[in-house]
């Protein structure tokens, strides 16, 4: 959301992104069949829908692995913001891979017998208590009904009517999806053929995504500056000097609070939540563009005034009271209400340099 926001979202810059992605997933399908069919011949030709299923599921694999990184490698280095944007056309390409997978497994393993090939998913058998033998259909399966509800709920439309806290909480169940896929393969496909690249496939995804969000984490956690408060204290922020222009340092108070403190147009202060209304974008990786802070994310926008959105929108944040002790900046951990206007802080050299925000 900026100044210039046009809601159509589909645009044609990302019609060309679907476009080549759509291109690069066929090409890995049509790449994996040729390259199977070259391994395996004669006797030990595999069926063409064997191919296909395996093709699909690493493919989609590959995929999930991919998302889950973005983030991180956006926290780590903002050259990597862009990939954001487009992330969920990622997400919704990669549930149509990972569908159609899940509809030939269930064709070939399932559609030839008696019982109802959905129903059969769920009731052929093993026995979770052995590790040999664990449904792991099963895990699949649910898998993808996370991941269908992920991909149902991508568009903004569901973003809008179920809130920003709601709409982050139910797609942060990719990693749960993610979970159950790794198990899916380890008790499936690795049970039958622990030879291969599948193995290291695993290996490396998990050693990826998981390395990745610590890296960001750790990272995360040594920018925010730890500060202890109470309702009735001013917390110390540091040297208002030491904070970028158009950029912010985030404060950590302790009542699991984040702030954002902002410095701008030379020497002028504000406080804000750290939380877009958005999808719970960090504001204070974000920038201050045109006047307006902007979350690194998606582009949503607040007035560093107020933390309302400009006009025709409605999203507002949290702001937060600052003061200047000299150099020294100073934040009121309590929050004022969402939208609540206070002066902007001007620090030493500025028209209104003594002012309290």
């Amino acid at each position: 959301m900026s100044q210039g926001y046009v809601p159509v979202n589909w645009k044609r810059s990302k019609q060309v992104y679907d476009l080549c992605l759509w291109a690069g997933i066929l090409l890995y399908v049509a790449a994996f069949i040729v390259v199977t069919n070259t391994l395996y011949r004669g006797d030990q030709a595999l069926p063409l829908l064997t191919v296909l299923l395996r093709a699909t599921s690493t493919c989609a694999f590959v995929m999930l692995t991919l998302i889950l990184c973005i983030g991180p490698l956006a926290r780590l280095d903002r050259r990597f913001l862009p990939l954001l944007y487009n992330r969920r056309h990622f997400g919704v390409s990669m549930f149509v891979v990972a569908l159609v997978h899940g509809l030939l497994a269930v064709y070939w393993y399932h559609s030839f017998g008696p019982v109802n090939p959905l129903v059969s998913v769920f009731t052929s058998g093993g026995d979770y208590r052995s590790v040999t033998d664990i449904p792991f259909e099963v895990l699949g399966a649910v898998a993808l009904m996370i991941l269908f509800v992920l991909a149902a709920t991508s568009h903004d439309y569901w973003n809008a009517t179920l809130g920003g806290p709601l709409w982050k909480a139910i797609h942060l169940c990719v990693y749960p999806a993610y979970a159950l896929i790794v198990l899916h393969i380890v008790f499936g496909a690795l049970q039958q053929d622990a030879t291969g690249l599948m193995p290291w496939m695993v290996m490396v995804s998990v050693g990826l995504v998981g390395g990745l969000h610590v890296s960001a984490a750790l990272t995360r956690s040594g920018a925010d500056r730890q500060v202890s408060s109470d309702e009735s204290q001013w917390v110390p922020v540091g040297n208002y000097r030491d904070i970028p222009d158009n950029r912010a340092v985030t404060i950590d108070v302790d009542t699991d609070e984040r702030i954002a403190v902002f410095r701008y147009s030379g020497n002028r202060l504000c406080a804000v939540s750290n939380v877009c209304q958005h999808q719970n974008g960090p504001l204070g990786e974000g920038r201050v563009i045109d006047g307006f802070i902007t979350c690194p994310w998606h582009g949503y926008q607040y007035r560093p005034e107020d933390g309302c959105s400009p006009p025709p929108f409605t999203e507002k944040i949290r702001t937060y009271r600052l003061k200047l002790e000299g150099d020294r900046l100073f934040v009121d951990a309590e929050p004022l209400p969402e939208g609540t206007p206070r002066p902007v802080l001007e620090a030493p050299g500025t028209a209104d340099g003594q002012s309290n925000g």
